[in-house]
């Protein structure tokens, strides 16, 4: 499937590295298109604190502001906002800011306005997102104040969409909630198909915190889902047979901050590993002279021995942590690759 964007195609099945606060930590433009990134994931939330989706605007949009002249994803807020105790209502969400204790108030309307004035390619709705283990109750509730809100969204991002003469305007994606309860993930999929919107996401911590459970989630509303149509599902990627498993069951988009976080915390992937990675902090690499993998073609792998890498880490140098993102991400894109050429067979 080809995704068309005002900043470029992008070809699924995709991953997308996760750039917070408008960059993917330690790593360049140069370094995210050389790993092969398409599109990259800017986190709303912390964009909407600092330094402000408005200033974004003032200075020319999220693309002109971090260089990055291809397709950006914005999420909502709406998954971040669950970890800060927010008071939610039908009318929106308040909650602190965990830079400065302020309080700010978020509603669909905002949240999405938030993300057009960013100038995201592809934009998220506003959703109450549904924590891992919640009642039946609870995530019934927050199924329909999703639903609410996405048609709040809708209107909010058709108001904008309609005074632009673009060949392509920023998509509105709408996400499917309901918890662990296959009932409620039914329901909330046929209500987001309805709306006929550009593309669909699968959200709460039920994705991609269990890849069983994500994938079993995923075929339980996938018959519902328009073919033509992207699947994105949230947070996918902590191993890259992840990937796999959720491409397999038939997403076609997702993302998550682990490949990086990972190789921050001394986390390496590996293909001859039972854990898909090795911990390069281990004294056995001290005088290893292998790359991190010997089927990566990464410059990382490439150019340095696991030897210098676990050196760098255990003296914390600043160099480390752009060599491991690179190989992380590299072999994260590199998984992709082959199972699309696999499926192409």
């Amino acid at each position: 499937m080809l995704i068309t964007t005002l900043h470029g195609p992008v070809s699924t099945p995709v991953f997308m590295p996760v750039g917070t606060a408008a960059a993917v930590k330690s790593l360049s433009r140069q370094d995210l298109e050389q790993v092969g990134a398409q599109i990259i994931l800017a986190n709303n939330y912390h964009l909407y604190l600092r330094p402000g989706s408005h200033n974004i605007k003032r200075l020319g949009g999220i693309h002109k502001f971090m260089n990055w002249p291809h397709p950006i994803l914005t999420d909502s807020g709406g998954f971040q906002i669950q970890s800060l105790h927010p008071k939610i209502t039908n009318e929106g969400a308040e909650f602190k800011s965990h830079i400065d204790g302020s309080t700010h108030f978020l509603t669909p309307e905002t949240a999405t306005q938030s993300q057009l004035d960013i100038g995201s390619d592809i934009i998220m709705a506003f959703d109450h997102s549904i924590p891992k283990n919640a009642s039946y109750e609870y995530a019934k509730e927050a199924m329909s104040r999703t639903h609410l809100w996405l048609l709040r969204c809708i209107k909010t991002w058709k108001q904008h969409t309609s005074t632009l003469k673009l060949l392509h305007s920023p998509a509105l994606y709408g996400i499917i909630q309901g918890g662990e309860f296959p009932d409620l993930l039914r329901e909330s999929a046929k209500f987001v198909v309805a709306q006929d919107l550009p593309g669909i996401a699968i959200g709460g911590a039920v994705i991609g915190s269990n890849p069983r459970q994500t994938s079993e989630t995923i075929a339980a509303v996938r018959d519902l889902l328009p073919k033509n149509l992207p699947l994105y599902a949230m947070g996918v990627g902590t191993r890259p047979s992840d990937l796999i498993n959720v491409f397999k069951a038939g997403a076609n988009m997702c993302d998550c901050v682990a490949p990086t976080r990972l190789a921050r915390a001394g986390l390496l992937y590996n293909s001859e590993s039972k854990n898909e990675r090795i911990d390069i902090s281990k004294s056995q690499f001290k005088l290893d002279q292998n790359p991190v993998d010997s089927q990566c073609d990464c410059t990382t792998c490439r150019d340095y021995t696991r030897a210098y890498l676990h050196h760098l880490f255990k003296s914390r140098e600043l160099t480390y942590y752009r060599l491991a993102s690179i190989h992380n991400l590299r072999f994260t894109f590199k998984t992709v690759s082959i199972f699309t050429q696999t499926q192409a067979v």
